[in-house]
């Protein structure tokens, strides 16, 4: 399990963003800035998208920070949802499971048809790729204190 103090675990997905659909690797992203990983279960669901919304409406409060919405739906699927919803941060799919299995996030979800998806969670990571906060939702329906989340990041803020 990543906790509070390790190393962020680097990964390669799909990055969906204004520009399209690209490759992102994690460790290309962890530069001057800390990087806010926001971990959902699936794109369009209710409780998910009240998240999304949470953090969009709230994003002027992470100028000091990248975001990055995180799911295992694909990246079509995502892409669609960013419009839907107009998120302006991008969003990363992990539909091979790499993010959420470096991250230790993986949720059985075998009642809907899937076998995992990503557990809802938060993990902030400081420029110096140490995570700082993290924080895991006890079920799907729980959602992140953005307070916190919004509180860790200026502390994560390294001077270079």
């Amino acid at each position: 399990m990543v906790d509070v103090g390790d190393a962020a675990p680097g990964f390669t997905a799909s990055f969906v963003t204004d520009d399209g659909i690209t490759s992102i690797r994690l460790t290309d992203r962890l530069d001057d800035r800390p990087v806010v990983l926001a971990f959902f279960p699936a794109a369009f669901s209710s409780t998910c998208t009240d998240e999304m919304r949470a953090l969009r409406d709230g994003f002027d409060r992470f100028d000091e920070c990248t975001v990055f919405g995180v799911s295992t739906d694909l990246p079509h699927a995502l892409d669609a949802y960013r419009e839907e919803y107009d998120i302006p941060f991008g969003l990363i799919a992990d539909p091979d499971h790499r993010a959420i299995e470096a991250y230790d996030v993986i949720e059985e979800f075998a009642d809907y048809g899937v076998d995992v998806v990503a557990r809802r969670s938060v993990f902030v990571i400081d420029a110096d790729g140490i995570v700082v906060y993290r924080w895991l939702a006890d079920d799907h329906g729980q959602e992140p204190d953005y307070d916190a989340v919004a509180t860790a990041v200026p502390e994560s803020t390294t001077t270079r």
